[in-house]
């Protein structure tokens, strides 16, 4: 049997929610976290039609990228979209939750590495690497090392380095992590070596993190022309309408990318030398910040993220298998083209 806890649990070792933005509200919006899952939705935005869908399925728990409560709610009346959502959510007993920028930031299973595994793009990195870390140093001795690393994988803590000692049989583990995380860090770690614990010492660490962090970089396999490399977006990205400046004066090689809004990433793109920066919801005057440097091609944000949907599911499908995984057939962009 498998609770929507569990199944939780899964979902954050891959993206911890401490590596959400302060401004996001991920995680359980709706429903009991012990609760058996039944069968599992799969979308984008947990609209009120992705929930009549989830019902026609016998789904009780939606997995959602968007959180449908995203600034909070002061009342529950149905008079929006969102209220709607989550008063048939709960008179059907439907749970709702939301997995969105600590996905976002990660870049092994994140949002960004599927956009770049579409365009087959290689040599992929962070563009924007988070550098807001603390360092926690143990001494331990070899038999905890690799019950230590056991832990740390299971809840969900990437970039854990250990050094080993030349001349000593003992092992210093430097360990990375959101100031946020290091209690967490420092329990587990004093449950596999009290000792190591009691001699451990913290510190500011502003080296950035290689897995965590904004937008993804990466190389195409081959050179394109600008509008031949606009055509391979449409196409692999399934996009009906690109908003683009002009094109650049050379091939396209290097691609910067960050699914939903990133125009806060162009400066990055730019300085990392990228031929493009594909995103969403550039407005008007951030175009002109392309200065003929860069390319700009603005995708549509339920463009950039759609796929989110099948890697979710992958996640899912590939850690559990008593119960039905289903990606919603529900198209939740509100955005048209014609």
């Amino acid at each position: 049997m498998t609770l929507i806890r569990d199944l939780i649990h899964c979902l954050e070792r891959v993206a911890p929610p401490v590596y959400q933005e302060d401004y996001d509200n991920a995680g359980l919006i709706v429903g009991d976290p012990d609760t058996k899952v039944r069968a599992v939705l799969v979308c984008l935005d947990a609209t009120e039609a992705v929930i009549k869908e989830a019902i026609a399925r016998g789904c009780n728990l939606v997995v959602a990228h968007h959180p449908i409560v995203f600034k909070g709610l002061k009342k529950i009346t149905g008079a929006t979209y969102a209220e709607r959502s989550v008063i048939l959510a709960i008179r059907h007993e439907i749970a709702i939750y939301a997995i969105h920028t600590n996905l976002d930031n990660m870049y092994h299973q994140g949002v960004n590495g599927k956009i770049g595994e579409r365009l087959g793009l290689s040599h992929t990195r962070i563009l924007v690497p988070k550098t807001h870390w603390q360092c926690l140093r143990l001494l331990l001795e070899n038999q905890h090392v690799e019950p230590l690393r056991q832990l740390l994988r299971d809840a969900g803590f990437p970039g854990t380095t250990l050094t080993y000692f030349k001349t000593a049989d003992l092992v210093v583990a430097e360990l990375q992590a959101d100031p946020a995380k290091i209690p967490l860090l420092q329990a587990l770690a004093g449950s596999i070596s009290p000792d190591a614990l009691s001699a451990a010492t913290l510190q500011p660490s502003l080296k950035p993190h290689p897995d965590i962090g904004a937008g993804l970089i990466g190389s195409l396999p081959e050179p394109l022309a600008p509008l031949d490399f606009l055509d391979l977006l449409k196409d692999r990205l399934k996009a009906p309408v690109v908003r683009h400046t002009a094109p650049i004066n050379s091939p396209i090689q290097t691609v910067a990318l960050c699914g939903g809004a990133g125009s806060l990433l162009l400066r990055a793109a730019i300085a990392q030398k990228a031929d493009v920066f594909v995103s969403a919801d550039f407005k008007y005057h951030e175009f002109f910040d392309a200065e003929q440097r860069i390319m700009i091609a603005d995708i549509g944000h339920y463009e950039t993220e759609q796929f989110t949907i099948e890697l979710l599911h992958q996640i899912i499908s590939q850690n559990f298998s008593n119960f039905a995984a289903y990606c919603t057939e529900t198209v939740t962009n509100p955005v048209l083209y014609r």
